[in-house]
């Protein structure tokens, strides 16, 4: 090769370093999450972690089973993920707690099997201390791993970057939908199975996004479903089957608008509030410094024209 020929074929792959660089330096670094699911009760965990899985801006570290039979949440994420292509994601079993049992969807995590073990308050604590001020904890279930992780270690709880959670109820309850007059605030199934852990999250002093009741009673009638569930993919054929295991007719997606917003705010604008929770289970607005930023509505059309397609792959 002539000299002339070794200069221009250097030049060349300066020009392919360069550009494959730029690429890298202007690709947005993703998101680091960790959720945090009482998944086989309502049927709304599920189509949150569908979305999640269905999200590249963030990555996933960890999913943690949260409330009552804590072992038979992990051996459902434990399916639900496999038949997803998601093995790579750990599971965490959170504490076991005295519960309801409503587990709808148990005989679909009877059929799976479990992860090696992991405890979910640990393994979480490790990875927050591992990343600081870079996680986010998405709650979708109760407070209770959230209240244990507190009572361990509280100064590494604090270094997380912010909780984005499904709970709470502030200026409208369950059925308020805007058809009628609203009879006004509930005590919020998450909020009211943990008051305790609850009340240590909101003291915490880490940054909280809620999404109440009055932003998340997002129905997800029979025209979009049908949209979704004869896509017929792995990951909606396993909401499919979820769907009818849980045995209603039309869910409410309440959880999925958490996972929503850790990936576009602008789906559910917040405002600063200070709440505190009352022995009732009720989120109450309290004189003092606001410790949550709480989307008090959102568009449903908006939103499914956001999770439909995503969860769809387009």
């Amino acid at each position: 090769m002539t000299r002339l020929g070794r200069y221009c074929l250097l030049m060349l792959l300066f020009m392919v370093v360069c550009t494959v660089r730029n690429v890298h330096a202007d690709a947005p670094e993703k998101q680091m999450v960790i959720i945090d699911t009482d998944i086989g009760d309502d049927i709304d965990d599920a189509f949150a972690v569908a979305l999640a899985l269905s999200s590249p801006e963030i990555q996933i570290l960890q999913i943690n089973s949260d409330f009552g039979d804590t072992p038979m949440r992990t051996r459902l994420l434990n399916r639900f993920l496999a038949a997803a292509g998601r093995q790579d994601i750990p599971i965490g079993t959170g504490i076991q707690t005295s519960a309801p049992d409503i587990f709808s969807q148990r005989s679909y995590a009877q059929n799976g099997t479990a992860p090696a073990e992991r405890d979910a308050i640990q393994s979480t604590l490790d990875l927050i201390r591992e990343n600081p001020g870079k996680i986010t904890l998405i709650s979708i279930g109760p407070c209770s791993n959230i209240g244990a992780m507190i009572d361990k270690d509280a100064e590494t709880f604090h270094k997380l970057r912010r909780v984005v959670m499904m709970g709470g109820s502030v200026y409208l309850g369950g059925g308020d939908l805007g058809y009628t007059k609203p009879h006004g605030p509930d005590p919020e199934w998450n909020i009211l199975q943990d008051i305790d852990g609850a009340r240590k999250l909101l003291a915490s002093g880490v940054p909280i996004y809620m999404m109440p009741l009055d932003a998340t009673q997002l129905k997800f009638d029979e025209v979009k479903r049908n949209i979704l569930f004869r896509h017929d993919s792995p990951l909606t054929d396993q909401l499919l089957i979820l769907y009818y295991q849980w045995g209603h007719l039309t869910p409410t997606l309440f959880d999925p608008m958490a996972v929503a917003f850790a990936v576009d705010p602008g789906l559910c604008p917040v405002a600063p509030l200070h709440l505190i929770v009352d022995d009732k289970g009720y989120t109450r607005i309290a004189p003092g410094r606001p410790n949550v930023e709480a989307c008090l509505h959102s568009d449903p059309e908006t939103f499914f024209r956001f999770y439909i397609p995503r969860v769809l792959g387009q």
